[in-house]
């Protein structure tokens, strides 16, 4: 602002707190718009334009604060001057004869509302100088003879809502009073400076009781969950949108009949709606979100006629357990609402320092308007013959959502967002929630919170039918011998087994599996009789598989390289009749009561065993096999799986994959993990052949390209980590036989699927299914512009529900735990009839009594498309190269070490594509127990890939305020080799020492470190304005606001000014490389 017109100065004062936000969030992005108001109407009639003007002119020299500006760079604090006289910016635009141009696609012409909203845009963006009055402009566009378009664009710095039918209302009296000849002299309105020196009269220390009280254990904002992922430091320009819905005239008469028979107020149900609406979404029973409160104390006499910015935003923080009646919930709601109110003056900024979040986060990202003013155009339209419609608003906030109600006949909202955070549909689908929320609340005021609908019936539809396969197939009279051996009969003399020089085709295969079978069956093995497998990969136990199936028994596969603890385990609790190995083994098996059988003993004894295939009186859904996997209780569980289970597995993998006897598949799998299974019953019942990796040599990449060139492997499976490897490898670029790739058990990468995808033609999918229902969503990989890689859609035969914590369905881009149905499901677990039933529930959404569905634990969300995206676990149950773990396994087995007292563990991605297990202990007192002996100590118990890879000592686990292990803060391995705390370094540099001495002087500190961190300190938003303010006399060089929340402390905030020196001293010696350097010169 110029100073030297001091006779045109007519008050200076300071800010309000919301003020002083709003200028704030306006500098630090000056040319997005930020909080400026753009208020439109359609004129239809006969308008006099010049007494229009006129009249809008007399009401800018009626209130001050229409002719305010605001300073801030020569003063410590900001401040706002009145002028006494300004000339308000006006435009007169004639569009009557505006020519019409036709779209080169269409025949269709340009609408003059497609032009008008393109003008709006860039009136909107266009802003205001905030140093210069009056921060207001006004365009009156003729579209056609008596039709106006009247624009209004104000900053919101100068009045509120409620302040705009008061303005409106003067604005038409002048304007009829003008058009009559009249001189109309309204009564002087009291000074919007009399509210300011209300709010410094105020007691802050009664509020900050409050709000410390009320925000207590409040440590992170809500997360939005459905936002888009956004770099708030990128230089992605920020756009804001809007969408609207109005309720129907019933509903809207419901919710004001409830309110008024319940005492309520229909804020409070709006209120209400969206704490539940960011409940469901996050899944948290504890939300905070912003209200605008009108802030007009009513002690201040007149206050309701007043001009002026009165509103303040203020922190509402909701507790919502789903069981709780609605009525009484939202009755509690609104005392809440009364005893805020009391603090209604309280600076936001003041409130989050009372608070528990940190510095850098938001206490809340949406925030609820709700405009219970008077609006409706009749209240302005007294005497003239004029028709006002179309009415709209827009106001820009530096909130990423607003939601704004407006009551009438038909409730309104309006959500304003950030489209950089939030896609189109994505607000649609939020409004269609919101509303359906709302018509839930008028049903029934006693029913739970838990009981109130968020889908709609199309989006619910879509979620249940469209997106998933609800025809369950059965398979009541297929065995899997039986379909092996109508591939035998098919081609018999193809291959079905390599390995190494071996190889069986599936004739000579069935004759193995024929004489192993007879030959159980003479040690009593029949129908799901259980028969353990102690062997590694290789040509025999194709047959030993089919053999014990043929006999009627069921397998289970035991892995010779397990600790003989936990082998022993799972020979017990499996109870075995029979354990079939080899005598290369014999050192390595645990004490049992199973009869042992030696296959290379038995196979020359029994070279007359009957070659026929057997009359199986087993059932398909008769037990087929027995996989253990990691168990929560310290203890491996046994997962049941019948012969339909796969059989619905092969069909199911089939009709996506459509292998052929042509195809060569790679067999890897550890014998005791689900992915053999799939190796083995997929090619085998599909008429391909397999091809066996020798068990010592899958770690050996130069051996696994030879073998896949070799044997001219088409399909593999890897896990994400194994193929990473490979690709790594120049030479596994030769593998051209490859046609598909199948990855599963771990996270796929977005950057691996890229490595594959340009190093090979062949296709690439990512594949998901728990064992208790394998290969149940897979996703072919196609390049985009995805962040993370989905696990797909379902397959056929599948149905997946993705469910909240009550067990509701959650909406499109929400989070919640998924549920697995359809045939082929495990029966279960072993001898755990309690897990069992926790984990595999009645189908709620199917109506036949025998529809299970399976508990994953998993977390995913449905992405737009219809894809499913892998969230994480909900417990803590990992995978890690493709093993699931059980990390409450790991910390049961490692705590019955005697020199320890407690034990974490966590899985770790300090590096991107590492993970890794980590151990955190505290030992017994006096004992200090050494890494290795706590590793070897696992090894005796566990498999390698349970072993942790690091080991932390620590004095104390570190607990959340109610009492739970804070895993969030367990430090980084080798931690303790860096320093705990930052001393106090002092400046080495001129720039240094006069952004210390600016940060001690607004921070009021004694010294401050080059390497402490300004909001740590104590600085806020306000405070940063101030030290910007210094900064551009100081330095004489112009930084945008945002350069103090990105370069925090002194040191790397005098690294960048020195940087900007330095260049434009080169800059000055050399004008000419001014206009060529000019882009790399970055503020």
């Amino acid at each position: 602002m110029e100073m030297n017109t001091q006779n045109n100065i007519e008050s200076i004062y300071p800010l309000s707190p919301m003020q002083q936000g709003m200028l704030f969030h306006t500098l630090y992005a000056p040319d997005s718009g930020m909080y400026c108001t753009q208020w439109r109407c359609t004129i239809n009639g006969k308008l006099n334009v010049s007494a229009f003007e006129q009249a809008w002119a007399r009401v800018v020299d009626h209130h001050p604060v229409l002719r305010t500006l605001f300073i801030w760079e020569d003063s410590k604090k900001p401040l706002q001057v009145v002028r006494e006289r300004v000339n308000l910016p006006w435009a007169n635009l004639d569009w009557r004869e505006r020519p019409t141009t036709c779209h080169q696609t269409s025949l269709s012409l340009v609408e003059p509302e497609e032009s008008l909203e393109t003008f709006l845009q860039a009136d909107l963006e266009k802003g205001f100088e905030l140093n210069q009055a009056p921060l207001m402009r006004c365009t009156l566009i003729q579209m056609a003879d008596e039709i106006y378009e009247f624009i209004w664009t104000q900053h919101h710095l100068l009045i509120d809502g409620w302040s705009l039918p008061i303005i409106l209302q003067e604005v038409f009296a002048f304007y009829d009073a003008l058009n009559c000849g009249d001189d109309l002299h309204l009564k002087t309105p009291r000074s919007y400076r009399d509210y300011i020196t209300w709010l410094q009269q105020q007691d802050l220390s009664k509020a900050e009781r409050f709000w410390q009280q009320a925000l207590e254990g409040f440590t992170a904002p809500t997360p939005f969950v459905v936002d888009k992922s956004f770099d708030s430091n990128s230089n992605q320009k920020q756009t804001y949108n809007q969408q609207q819905i109005k309720l129907s005239a019933e509903i809207t008469a419901a919710l004001q009949s409830f309110v008024k028979q319940h005492h309520l107020t229909l804020n409070i149900l709006v209120q209400g709606a969206w704490a539940l609406l960011l409940s469901r979404y996050s899944g948290e029973g504890d939300v905070v979100f912003g209200a605008t409160v009108s802030g007009r104390p009513p002690v201040l006499l007149g206050v309701e006629s007043m001009v002026g910015l009165f509103i303040n935003t203020l922190p509402v923080r909701v507790q919502i357990s789903e069981e709780t009646e609605l009525l009484s919930w939202l009755q509690q709601l609104q005392i809440q609402q009364v005893d805020r109110e009391q603090y209604s003056y309280s600076p936001l900024v003041e409130i989050h320092r009372m608070s528990d979040l940190s510095w850098g986060m938001p206490l809340f990202e949406s925030i609820v308007v709700f405009e219970n003013y008077p609006t409706g155009a009749s209240l302005w339209q007294q005497n003239s013959n004029l028709e006002i419609a179309n009415i709209k608003t827009i106001t820009r906030t530096n909130y990423p959502l607003a939601v704004v109600a407006v009551p009438d006949s038909q409730l309104s909202v309006q959500i304003s967002y950030d489209s950089c955070r939030f896609d189109a549909a994505t607000i649609t689908r939020m409004l269609g929630h919101f509303q359906t929320i709302l018509a839930g609340i008028a049903i029934n005021p006693r029913q739970r919170l838990s009981e109130l609908p968020l889908l709609t019936e199309p989006e619910r539809h879509q979620l249940l039918v469209e997106w998933n396969d609800r025809q369950t197939v059965e398979y009541p009279h297929k065995l899997i011998p039986q379909l092996f051996e109508a591939q035998v009969e098919k081609n018999p003399d193809a291959v079905a087994v390599v390995f190494e020089d071996q190889q069986l085709t599936y004739r000579e295969l069935n004759c193995r599996a024929n004489k192993i079978a007879h030959h159980l069956q003479t040690l009593g093995v029949g129908t799901e009789v259980l028969v353990g497998i102690f062997l590694e990969r290789s040509l025999l136990v194709a047959a030993v598989i089919l053999g014990i199936l043929k006999a009627g028994g069921a397998f289970v596969a035991l892995d010779p390289t397990y600790p003989q603890e936990r082998l022993a385990y799972m020979l017990n609790e499996s109870q075995a009749s029979v354990l079939l190995t080899q005598k290369q083994f014999v050192d390595r098996l645990p004490p049992s009561g199973a009869k042992v059988v030696y296959l290379d003993s038995i196979s020359e004894a029994n070279a007359q065993e009957n070659e026929e295939n057997l009359v199986s009186k087993t059932t398909s859904d008769r037990l087929a096999y027995v996989i253990f996997t990691s168990g929560s209780t310290g203890k491996p569980k046994g997962i049941l799986m019948t012969h339909e289970g796969v059989i619905s597995r092969v069909d199911r993998t089939q009709k996506v994959h459509n292998f052929t006897s042509n195809d060569r598949i790679l067999q890897l799998g550890n014998i005791s993990f689900d992915m053999f299974v799939w190796e083995l019953f997929i090619p085998l019942l599909t008429g391909a052949r397999i091809v066996i990796g020798h068990p010592q040599k899958t770690s050996d990449f130069d051996y696994l390209i030879c073998l896949i060139n070799r044997e001219q492997v088409t399909i593999a499976r890897f896990v994400p980590p194994m193929l990473q490897m490979l690709l790594e490898q120049k030479e596994f670029t030769t593998c051209k036989s490859i046609r598909r790739v199948i990855t599963g058990g771990d996270k796929l990468t977005v950057n691996l699927m890229a490595a594959f995808m340009n190093n090979f033609s062949a296709d690439l999918y990512n594949q998901y299914g728990p064992t208790e229902r394998p290969s149940s969503i897979t996703w072919r990989c196609q390049k985009s512009n995805k962040t993370s890689i989905p696990i797909g859609r379902p397959l056929p035969n599948t149905e997946v529900y993705i469910l909240d914590k009550m067990g509701n369905l959650a909406p499109i881009g929400v989070v919640g735990e998924l549920y697995i149905g359809g045939s082929g499901l495990a029966l279960g677990y072993l001898n755990d009839p309690i897990l069992t039933a926790q984990k595999f529930i009645q189908n709620p959404f199917n109506d036949q009594p025998s529809s299970r569905i399976y508990k994953t634990g998993d977390l995913v969300r449905y992405l737009p498309d219809g894809n499913l995206e892998f969230v994480g676990r909900i417990d803590n149950q990992v995978k890690i190269r493709g093993f699931r773990i059980e990390l409450e396994e790991i910390e049961a087995v490692l705590s019955q070490h005697p020199e320890l007292l407690e034990v974490v563990v966590i899985l770790r991605e300090d590096q991107p594509g590492n993970p890794r297990l980590v151990a955190y202990f505290v030992p017994q007192k006096g004992q200090v127990p050494t890494l290795d002996t706590l590793r070897n100590y696992l090894k005796e118990k566990l498999p390698d890939y349970m072993v942790p890879s690091a080991f932390v000592n620590l004095e104390t686990i570190p607990l959340t305020p109610n009492g739970k292990v804070d895993r969030h803060t367990l430090p980084v391995p080798d931690a303790s080799s860096l320093s705990q705390s930052i001393s106090f370094v002092p400046p080495d540099n001129a720039t240094q020492e006069i952004l210390a001495a600016i940060w001690s002087e607004v921070l009021k500190l004694e010294r401050v470190s080059i390497y402490d961190n300004f909001f740590e300190l104590g600085g806020h938003s306000l405070l940063a304005t101030q030290v910007f303010s210094r900064l551009r006399q100081a330095f004489s060089i112009e930084l945008p606001l945002r350069s103090l929340f990105e370069l925090p402390t002194i040191a790397e905030l005098a690294k960048r000014i020195d940087s900007i020196h330095s260049i434009m001293k080169q800059l000055q010696a050399n004008p000419l490389e001014m206009s060529n350097n000019r882009e790399e010169v970055e503020l």
